[in-house]
């Protein structure tokens, strides 16, 4: 209780600090399994496949609670709209362990599609890409002083102007991350990125939706 008394107190004093301190942990995190520097179990092509459906579930998730949380405090429910960023936002963590470990310990995927679809999906992963390391400060600086404050107390900060602005972003990043999902594993179809692309002449019609 102590600790979590004296973590409160700290993101109440410098909130933004506290923000910097998560959003560099988190990035450190994505890069640092990109660049192969933190060891992850190899997981088989079947869990990459799960990982990748599980994944867009909790993107959907959260954004359904995104929507309500917008909802909500447009209606001055101000205890559900918590209640329902936060649900987001523990989603959000969990998608970020399910990524990390398909990308670290198994493989990324390449759409099998030419063209203007492939240019536009190309587009949309981009944007999403962006939005998504973009919108990590401003969601967890919204977070950060949403646990360390009352509601009376927050009308005097930042958070709804910050809320709005994570809102948009992490909204746009998510629902575009969906749109790409479907395509890529449901519409057009996809072999494996980068050395992963040796496996297609092994396993073949398997890595297939």
């Amino acid at each position: 209780m102590a600790v979590a008394d004296r973590l409160q107190s700290q993101a109440r004093a410098s909130p933004r600090r506290v923000t910097a301190v998560i959003s560099l942990v988190g990035y450190a995190l994505v890069f640092g399994t990109f660049g192969g520097v933190f060891p992850f179990p190899s997981i088989s092509n079947e869990t990459v496949i799960v990982l990748s459906d599980a994944i867009a579930v909790v993107n959907t998730a959260a954004l359904s609670a995104i929507v309500a949380g917008v909802y909500f405090i447009r209606t001055d429910q101000v205890r559900r709209h918590r209640g329902a960023m936060l649900t987001a936002f523990a989603l959000i963590v969990l998608f970020l362990a399910m990524y990390l470990l398909k990308v670290g310990g198994g493989f990324e995927k390449s759409i099998l599609v030419e063209g203007p679809v492939y240019y536009a999906y190309l587009a949309m992963l981009a944007v999403h890409i962006l939005l998504s390391a973009v919108s990590v400060p401003v969601v967890v600086h919204a977070v950060v002083l949403g646990l360390s404050h009352s509601p009376s107390e927050l009308r005097g900060t930042a958070h709804a102007r910050v809320g709005r602005v994570a809102v948009a972003a992490w909204g746009l990043s998510l629902f575009l991350g969906i749109v790409t999902y479907v395509m890529l594993n449901h519409v057009y179809g996809w072999v494996p990125r980068g050395e992963a692309a040796l496996l297609v002449a092994v396993v073949g019609p398997t890595l297939r939706r």
